[in-house]
């Protein structure tokens, strides 16, 4: 092997390492530690991310990667992709790069009671500095990308992908939802309201469940584990799976459904590449690859009617009752159920897009300074009144709801719904190669789907671009007919 390139990945190795180490002390910030260490924590993230850009920025890293060659796909795309991180890493400097680390978590800190208060101004000041660091590292990237400075930020998350190619699929939504939602209500009320599920699920049981149906999907626990935190999210590292989520003795609906979102996620990273483990190439293909695997996992197969049936009969048989409410057509009606709310993480298929597209018209907005931080609350209940004719009654259930923007993740929204419609397309492309797929989810067999996955997708880690990715799996780019032929199917349709 080329020397240079040799030691560019020995050194991506460990900044890798590092990146685990942080995404450990993470989880463990969301899920395990106290109140008064959240200072402490802020430092030390701050003090890795300074570390990890100071390895990644060296002098020496230029000269490997002039002198650097490979053969092979998977190396010359790797090396591609090391030039491109250096790219990044060199536009912006340590100080900034710190200061952002620094001013995420100290926001992201104060953003949990600010939402537990549903008081936007307490977070107002913490958020409007996030916000002026984003800009300037959005300014700096653009220089060197030669991408606008929202799509700077975007290429961090989804490589490739760009506003103005998200900007018509979202308008075109947007129409499409004006029509759809509407007579989705209109054949909703003509089936019948649901009969709820009995309850109570006490909060043992459903850990036990959400844990059973996991390992279902075919999450190893021997490489992962499962928590409670206020935010749900999947986090860690290939090898050491972080999954979170919240109970409702009440609901079984939020922790398990939630769960198998996550395992959506989990999955595809126990599937990357183990040859080009800490390396460029060998993860995830970004962000819209990544709610793809979480989407299709929880929306396409476990919100499937064959899934359910199997579904049922397993919550019946774990708390007991009567039966007739966990057929799978009443918990089609539960689960399924299209509503214009104000929470997005609660939101069904049919208007889940458009709480990304107001994020997305948002974010874009205040990274170009067209919109003051003071002024978002009521944007948010301008955009979200043009898109779901509905007004948020306070700040938690507004532009405090989200996690996202307090802990420095601009340009990231766009992907939760070009995951939907890639989550779509995929199963469509996986039911046509892999007959018996549907019979088997019926049975709560989901190794088909995950066989097909871990081909096309999980074990292609970033050699492919979205769109060659898509290509290579379905036969085309991105299409968002496939996702709207999905929810007229299953909602639109008497």
């Amino acid at each position: 092997m080329n020397p240079a390139y040799q030691r560019l990945k020995s050194r991506a190795a460990r900044i890798a390492t590092l990146g685990e180490a942080a995404a450990m002390l993470g989880w463990d910030a969301a899920a395990m530690m106290p109140p008064g260490g959240g200072a402490a924590r802020g430092e030390q993230m701050a003090a890795l991310a300074g570390l990890m850009h100071e390895m990644a920025t060296a002098p020496e890293v230029a000269d490997d990667l002039a002198a650097a060659e490979a053969d092979g796909e998977w190396d010359q795309a790797n090396l591609a992709l090391l030039r491109h991180a250096h790219l990044r890493s060199t536009a912006l400097p340590t100080a900034l790069v710190e200061a952002s680390s620094l001013a995420n978590s100290t926001c992201e800190k104060i953003w949990r009671e600010a939402r537990r208060s549903s008081d936007f101004a307490m977070v107002r000041p913490a958020l409007e500095e996030v916000v002026r660091l984003q800009r300037e590292t959005a300014q700096a990237l653009s220089a060197v990308l030669g991408l606008s400075p929202y799509d700077a930020l975007m290429d961090g998350f989804q490589r490739g992908v760009t506003a103005a190619e998200v900007e018509p699929i979202f308008d075109a939504y947007e129409t499409f939802l004006a029509e759809a939602l509407p007579r989705a209500l209109e054949l909703q009320a003509a089936r019948g309201p649901a009969t709820p599920l009995p309850g109570p699920f006490p909060v043992e049981k459903q850990k036990a469940m959400a844990q059973a149906m996991s390992a279902r999907m075919g999450l190893e626990y021997s490489h992962a584990r499962l928590d409670e935190s206020t935010h749900p999210f999947c986090g860690g590292i290939p090898s050491d799976i972080r999954i979170t989520t919240r109970y409702q003795a009440q609901d079984v609906a939020q922790a398990l459904l939630g769960v198998l979102h996550e395992t959506g996620h989990a999955l595809y990273e126990r599937g990357l590449p183990q040859g080009f483990r800490r390396q460029p190439v060998g993860e995830a293909a970004g962000m819209a690859a990544h709610e793809s695997q979480s989407l299709i996992i929880e929306m396409q197969a476990c919100r499937g009617d064959h899934f359910l049936g199997f579904l049922g009969r397993e919550l019946h048989a774990t708390y007991g009752g009567v039966a007739g409410p966990y057929g799978a057509e009443n918990l089609a009606k539960l689960w399924r159920r299209v509503d214009r709310g104000f929470i997005r993480v609660d939101a069904d298929e049919i208007t889940y897009p458009a709480h990304v597209i107001l994020r997305f018209r948002l974010e874009r907005a205040l990274i170009a300074g067209d919109l003051a931080v003071a002024d978002l609350p009521g944007a948010w209940a301008e955009g979200l009144h043009r898109l779901l004719g509905i007004t948020p009654p306070d700040d938690a259930r507004g532009c405090l709801q989200d996690i996202h923007w307090h802990d420095g993740a601009y340009g990231y929204f766009p992907s939760y719904t070009l995951g939907a419609m890639a989550a779509a397309q995929l199963m469509n492309a996986a039911r046509a190669a892999t007959p018996g797929l549907d019979e088997a989810l019926g049975q709560g067999d989901a190794a088909p789907l995950l066989g097909w996955l871990r081909k096309h997708v999980h074990g292609q880690g970033s050699l492919l671009g979205f769109q060659d990715l898509m290509r290579a799996a379905t036969g085309k780019p991105l299409d968002p007919s496939d996702f709207t032929a999905h929810l007229t199917r299953r909602y639109l349709t008497a």
